[in-house]
C-alpha cells in the first residue's frame, strides 16, 4: 500500500493504540474520562434526544482487533478489581441492563463479564412476572435477587419494566392484584419516587446501582431481527412478540424518557449507551463498571501482625516436612 493511499487512523483508533502502553492507572483514569460522556448523573435535564445511537467512529474490518485489544483490556481490569471487590467483602455492585430487544444486552453482559470470577457475580433475568410476584409488591421479586456484600448482580430487565411495559400496556397494571382507589394518575410518578428511596436505601447500606440503558436506532433493531429470522442460529432469538412490541417503539422511547429523568441520580446514574455498535457499546459499559470499582478504594484486607507471625509458623512446619 503506498503512502498515499494509506488510511490514517481516526482519534478512536488512535486512543485504542495508545491503550496498549497505559498503566493500570492510567487505563482507569481514561476508562472513566470515556465513560462520563455516557453517563446521565442528576437527570432533571434529561432528554433522550440529545443521545446517540452510534459511535462516533467507524474503524471497519481492519479496525476490529484494535477494539477487541481494547476490550479484553477492559475485561482484564474488570476481572482483577472483581477479585479484590470479593476478598474485601464490603461493597457489593447491582448492574441494571435495559433496552429494546435486540439491542446486545446478552451480549454485553458475556463479553464484558467474561473474564470475571462465577463465584463473585450473579446473573438474574426477568420476565413476565409469576402469580406468585404478583401477590407482593413490584420490588419484592428483585429484592430476593439483590447481590450480597463482595459480589456483582447482574439484572436483565428489572423493577423498571414496571414504568416501562406496564406504562407502554397499561392493561397489565390492572391485572396486577393492586388495590383499584391506588391506581391513580400519580402512579409512575409515585413508583419513580419509589425506586429513588429504593436505590438510595441500597447506596446507604453498600451496593452500589449502575444503570445501562442500550440505545439502539429503530433501524438497527430492524436490520437485527431480519438477521434473527435468516439466520437458523438465531431463529431461537425471535418471536413474533417482539416485532409487535415494535409497533409502540415511540411509546418505549417517552417511557425510557420519564424513567432516566426521573430514576438518574448521581449516586446511581443511568448510562445512556450508543448500541448500534456492539463492541463499542461493550468498551463503554465495562469502562463505567470500572470507574465504578475504582470508586470504592478496593484493597485486599489486611492481615494482623499476629496472624503473618502465624501464617510464617506455619510455612516453617512445612519447609521442615520430611517429603
Amino acid at each position: 500500500m503506498s503512502k498515499s493511499n494509506k488510511k490514517e487512523p481516526n482519534d478512536f483508533e488512535e486512543n485504542l493504540i495508545d491503550f496498549n502502553s497505559l498503566s493500570k492507572k492510567e487505563l482507569i483514569q481514561r476508562a472513566k474520562k470515556f465513560s462520563k460522556q455516557y453517563c446521565v448523573g442528576d437527570g432533571d435535564n434529561f432528554k433522550l434526544k440529545d443521545y446517540e445511537t452510534k459511535a462516533s467512529f467507524n474503524l471497519g474490518e481492519e479496525g476490529k482487533p484494535l477494539v477487541n485489544q481494547t476490550l479484553q483490556m477492559g475485561v482484564d481490569a474488570l476481572a482483577a478489581m472483581q477479585e479484590v471487590l470479593y476478598a474485601q467483602d464490603k461493597w457489593s455492585l447491582l448492574l441494571v441492563f435495559q433496552a429494546m430487544d435486540a439491542a446486545g444486552k446478552d451480549g454485553a453482559i458475556k463479553h464484558v463479564m467474561s473474564g470475571v470470577n462465577p463465584q463473585g457475580c450473579q446473573v438474574f433475568s426477568f420476565k413476565a412476572p409469576s402469580s406468585e410476584d404478583l401477590d407482593h409488591d413490584f420490588l419484592w421479586r428483585c429484592q430476593k435477587h439483590l447481590p450480597e456484600r463482595g459480589r456483582i448482580g447482574i439484572f436483565n430487565r428489572s423493577y423498571y419494566e414496571e414504568v416501562l411495559v406496564v406504562r407502554v400496556h397499561e392493561q397489565i397494571l390492572k391485572s396486577q392484584k393492586i388495590p383499584e382507589k391506588l391506581v391513580t394518575k400519580d402512579i409512575w410518578d409515585e413508583r419513580f419516587h419509589d425506586i429513588r428511596n429504593f436505590e438510595k436505601y441500597l447506596t446507604r447500606n453498600g451496593t452500589i446501582v449502575l444503570k445501562f440503558f442500550l440505545n439502539v436506532s429503530k433501524k438497527e433493531q430492524k436490520k437485527r431481527f431480519i438477521e434473527r429470522v435468516d439466520d437458523p442460529d438465531k431463529n431461537w432469538k425471535f418471536s413474533t412478540s417482539d416485532a409487535k412490541e415494535r409497533g409502540y417503539w415511540d411509546d418505549y422511547m417517552h417511557a425510557y424518557q420519564e424513567l432516566i429523568k426521573n430514576t438518574s441520580t448521581k449516586k446511581s446514574p443511568w448510562y445512556v449507551i450508543p448500541a448500534d455498535n456492539k463492541s463499542y457499546a461493550r468498551i463503554a459499559i465495562a469502562s463505567a463498571i470500572i470507574t465504578a470499582l475504582e470508586e470504592m478504594d478496593l484493597e485486599y484486607p489486611k492481615v494482623s501482625a499476629e496472624k503473618i507471625a502465624e501464617l510464617n509458623a506455619v510455612k516453617q512446619a512445612l519447609l521442615d516436612e520430611n517429603d
